[in-house]
């Protein structure tokens, strides 16, 4: 196999916006077909990306041309059809979060791993240069002994019909955007961060989070300060603030492929600004996932970092002071 042939379980505004376009720039993917509950729908996505428009779900599932899906579906439907599509045997990229539990995220990393295939979620920020380029700059000393990590992701209120705002599809804004800084702390942080505390402000009407706070620590101390919801002008940030200095990255989770990512650094007496090539975080978890099916790449990874992200999001939920206003 020299290409994993692509297909896509539901045609939400991501994957028209984003994701498909770079699966067609990325290397290593042929986009093969796709599948709507609204067969009008699969058809114009069918005839913008030039493939196929399967009859449903279980029909693109069920086509021996295509070897990985694609599932851009609601949160609360991605745990029934990842597990079909690997009973399918498909590999499989999903958007994030995996589920809503951790127990579903184990039993879906578990399933994968026993039919050997690859399951991913689609945390596209991660697969971004300018965050390697941060953490080469903190293991060089510039900030000196990392301290705090904080991290924000804010988006203004939604749509009223919007999904994110429905309960039994997974809705939420800890599901939506709260788990990116939950996902860069562990990068930041590693795996051994524990949540502290947590606040988790509910709608009063639509029984979803609509922001929230955590507080995460590593046995030696070192904090994690995270800031999301969908009550707030628009804010994708992070910092990393050492004994000697401070580092913050402005667009951290969503920078367009033509941004050039403008680091600063700034000790006692001194700041610096240092401008990153541009990068196409889309287009390069793309590849990644095709060349990881290709090569026959070490899943373990990929299941340890579902499993700690799914108990940490876990955990959060579980330790949290609830506010309703």
């Amino acid at each position: 196999m020299h290409v994993v042939r692509m297909g896509v379980l539901g045609c939400a505004s991501i994957a028209f916006r984003r994701v498909l376009p770079a699966m067609q720039e990325a290397k290593g993917i042929e986009l093969r077909a796709v599948a709507s509950r609204d067969p009008a729908k699969a058809r114009v996505f069918a005839e913008h990306f030039g493939c196929a428009a399967a009859a449903g779900y279980e029909d693109l599932l069920a086509r021996e041309d295509i070897d990985a899906v694609y599932v851009p579906l609601p949160t609360g439907l991605h745990a029934y059809w990842v597990s079909r599509a690997l009973e399918a045997g498909k590999h499989v990229l999903s958007e994030k979060p995996l589920t809503w539990d951790r127990s579903t995220a184990l039993d879906l990393v578990d399933q994968a791993q026993k039919a050997g295939l690859w399951l991913m979620e689609n945390y596209m920020f991660l697969h971004h240069s300018q965050h390697e380029t941060v953490r080469g700059l903190v293991a060089e000393g510039r900030i000196g002994a990392p301290r705090v990590f904080s991290a924000s992701f804010g988006i203004p209120p939604l749509a009223p019909a919007d999904v994110r705002y429905d309960p039994g599809l997974g809705g939420g804004a800890l599901l939506d955007v709260g788990v990116y800084p939950i996902r860069a702390a562990s990068y930041f942080l590693g795996p051994e961060l524990d949540v502290i505390g947590s606040v988790l402000r509910l709608h009063p009407d639509r029984g979803v989070d609509v922001a929230g706070h955590i507080l995460l620590a590593t046995p030696a101390g070192v904090t994690a300060e995270l800031s999301f919801g969908f009550e707030h002008s628009y804010r994708s940030w992070y910092g990393l603030w050492g004994d000697r200095g401070r580092l913050t990255l402005d667009r951290a989770f969503t920078p367009p492929p033509a941004r050039q990512p403008l680091i600063r650094i700034e000790s006692q007496d001194h700041a610096e600004e240092l401008t990153l090539p541009a990068d196409h975080q889309f287009k390069n978890i793309a590849e990644f996932f095709a060349r990881s099916i290709l090569t026959g790449a070490h899943y373990e990874p990929q299941a340890r970092a579902i499993t700690h992200q799914a108990e940490l999001v876990d955990r959060v939920r579980s330790n949290a002071v609830r506010v309703t206003a």
